[in-house]
C-alpha cells in the first residue's frame, strides 16, 4: 500500500515538473497592437502602441522589425531604440508574462511593427 502511494506521489510530481516546464513560449507570443490617438502631432496622426507578453514566462531582449520607422513625436529610447531596421523594446530589459508597454509615435501611413526575437525567461 505504501509503495503505491510513493509511486502515485513521484507520478505527480514528475507529471507537474513536465507541465511546468514545458513553456513552449516564443516571439510569436508578442502581440502587437496599434491604434490611432485621435491626436495630431505636426498635422500627422498620432499611434498608440501596445507591445503584450502573452506568455506565461518573462522575455527579454524583444526585437522588433521596424523597417523605414520614422516619427514626427519622439519616442522615449528607453522603450524603444531604432538600429537600422529593428527595434530594441525597454533596453531589452525583461517584459513579464502578460504585462505590456505603451509608446506612441506620429506618421502617416502607420508603421507595421512585427515581433522578430526575443529570450524567454524560466516560468
Amino acid at each position: 500500500m505504501a509503495t503505491n502511494i510513493v509511486k502515485c506521489l513521484f507520478s505527480i510530481i514528475f507529471f507537474t515538473f513536465i507541465i511546468k516546464g514545458s513553456c513552449v513560449c516564443t516571439f510569436n507570443d508578442i502581440q502587437i497592437g496599434t491604434q490611432r490617438s485621435g491626436r495630431e502631432i505636426k498635422g500627422i496622426p498620432e499611434w498608440n502602441v501596445s507591445v503584450i507578453n502573452n506568455c506565461v514566462c518573462p522575455q527579454s531582449q524583444i526585437k522588433l522589425l521596424c523597417k523605414g520607422f520614422q516619427t514626427e513625436e519622439p519616442v522615449d529610447p528607453n522603450i524603444l531604440s531604432k538600429d537600422g531596421d529593428n527595434c530594441l523594446l525597454i533596453n531589452g530589459n525583461t517584459l513579464q508574462a502578460f504585462k505590456s508597454v505603451e509608446f506612441s509615435y506620429a506618421w502617416d501611413p502607420p508603421f507595421l511593427l512585427w515581433p522578430q526575437s526575443s529570450l524567454v525567461g524560466s516560468c
